[in-house]
């Protein structure tokens, strides 16, 4: 993942920020009697980014990967749009309680630019349906040169988008945060349709962290840095971080591995899971790791 990336991030102040006064709010609107979801994964499954993974011999690696984690953000449905059979396919590969978090086609989020993309929005959606109940949460990743003047594009297609797709939205541009008005026009769209606000926490982009709720869910996107001691204390901020959201009200929590150089994402996705189980005593699984198979 080169977005945000830094190739000296020593000098860089990974503190998460305060958070904003709404998430709160919007955290105590929730039904503490829900039970809590927590899902942890990685980007991709492909063998040659997960490193330190799979067995030697592994012939499918979903069917293996969905075995150590419950869900995976699928980055294949942004550069090519998805074909119906292809989806029924990786459903079918994947145990009851996996979940899938697609994200939305390049040609409608970056080559379209949310531009007349009603047509290819339809064919999107009829395709990741067919990941029925294993779909988690679609999200819109938008370029970072996708700014405010492009407003009326992105409220048009929200409110346009299909009411049953859970939806996120990632805003990389900074004229959504520099400005006050700006960003609380855009959060007010987010809350009026239900849309989460994708958070982004990787070294280079400190600006997008934003720490401001639009829904009850917690949308995660974490970019290693490579750095084995630093990614790690990063985690351990975020585990404080989501046990206190998770006393405020936070029931479903969508947690994505990342690094600048895939190496160790799945390494990096077991401690973190192994400290969520510690501080928040649950008992979700730990991948296994290569180092772990003796």
């Amino acid at each position: 993942m080169k977005f945000g990336s830094l190739d000296n991030s020593e000098n860089v102040d990974f503190r998460l920020p305060e958070d904003h006064p709404a998430t709160a709010i919007i955290f105590g609107k929730n039904d503490n009697q829900k039970p809590l979801r927590i899902f942890v994964g990685c980007a991709k499954w492909n063998k040659q980014d997960l490193k330190n993974f799979y067995p030697r011999g592994t012939k499918d690696e979903l069917a293996y990967y969905s075995t150590q984690f419950n869900s995976i953000e699928l980055n294949a449905t942004f550069y090519a749009m998805p074909k119906r059979e292809q989806v029924i396919t990786w459903r079918n590969k994947t145990p009851a309680d996996f979940k899938f978090f697609p994200k939305i086609s390049q040609s409608i989020s970056h080559l379209r630019r949310l531009n007349d993309v009603k047509t290819l929005t339809d064919e999107y959606c009829d395709s990741i349906s067919n990941f029925e109940e294993k779909l988690g949460m679609v999200f819109l990743q938008l370029h970072d040169n996708f700014g405010y003047k492009n407003i009326d594009r992105l409220a048009h297609f929200i409110e346009t988008f299909p009411k049953s797709i859970p939806l996120a939205v990632e805003l990389r541009n900074t004229d959504w945060f520099n400005n006050e008005n700006v960003s609380e026009e855009v959060y007010s769209l987010f809350e009026k349709t239900n849309t989460t606000n994708v958070l982004v926490d990787t070294a280079g982009r400190r600006d997008l962290l934003h720490m401001r709720m639009t829904t009850p869910y917690a949308f995660i996107r974490y970019v290693g840095a490579n750095e084995p001691q630093s990614d790690r204390e990063r985690l351990d901020a975020w585990v404080i971080r989501l046990k206190k959201w998770m006393d405020q009200g936070l029931r479903d929590i969508y947690f994505f591995v990342h690094q600048n150089i895939e190496i160790e994402s799945p390494l990096l996705s077991a401690y973190f899971i192994e400290r969520l189980n510690k501080e928040l005593n649950l008992a979700l699984k730990i991948p296994q790791t290569l180092s772990d198979i003796k």
